[in-house]
């Protein structure tokens, strides 16, 4: 008989496409990545109440996760995931290991739509453009404490592409907790 084992993804995968509906997901066309993960969520709300209903509907998705989720958002629901992570309860938040923000959108009204305290995001980030060095995604990427990454377009498509993300996420929080640990080592009183 053989034994067979099975490795559990380490992130419960949430994409949260920008509504638009127009051809494939940036993470698919930019990155060969699936185009849903385990739970999908559109942001399509044009009002106060609408985006609370969907963030009310983010809460339950990260909620029902069995495992520590990774949201991969694009186009507005990047603005309304940095607004969601700003202003969730940290049950929620604390169960988010990261995020990837392909090409964010700020679009017309989308500052008062997502108006929150100018603060990192309590998890690692990942801001996701075609271009380098553009002034939009650049600037949204320091609002949220985000690395900025500029891609070009994929190649084949291989069966593994979401472990290629979680790998990423997973040496971006690594890399955020090495960098804490020499802030609190370098400002610790000396040892007497």
């Amino acid at each position: 008989m053989a034994l067979a084992l099975t490795t559990k993804d380490p992130f419960s995968i949430i994409t949260l496409p920008g509504g638009d509906g127009a051809g494939p997901p940036a993470w698919d066309r930019l990155l060969a990545w699936p185009a849903r993960g385990d739970a999908e969520l559109p942001f399509t709300a044009t009002s106060a109440a609408q985006r609370n209903l969907w963030a009310a509907r983010l809460d339950e998705a990260v909620a029902q996760a069995d495992r520590a989720v990774l949201l991969v958002a694009q186009g507005a629901s990047c603005a309304a995931a940095a607004w969601w992570a700003r202003l969730s309860p940290s049950q929620y938040v604390d169960r988010v290991a990261g995020a990837f923000l392909f090409m964010p959108d700020g679009g017309q009204g989308r500052d008062t739509l997502f108006a929150s305290p100018a603060a990192a995001l309590p998890f690692p980030s990942v801001v996701v453009t075609e271009r380098e060095g553009e002034d939009t995604m650049a600037s949204f990427a320091r609002s949220c404490g985000s690395r900025l990454l500029a891609v070009s377009h994929a190649g084949p498509r291989q069966p593994t592409m979401w472990r290629q993300a979680q790998r990423m996420i997973e040496r971006v929080a690594a890399g955020i907790v090495e960098y804490d640990m020499r802030v609190i080592h370098a400002f610790a009183p000396p040892e007497r």
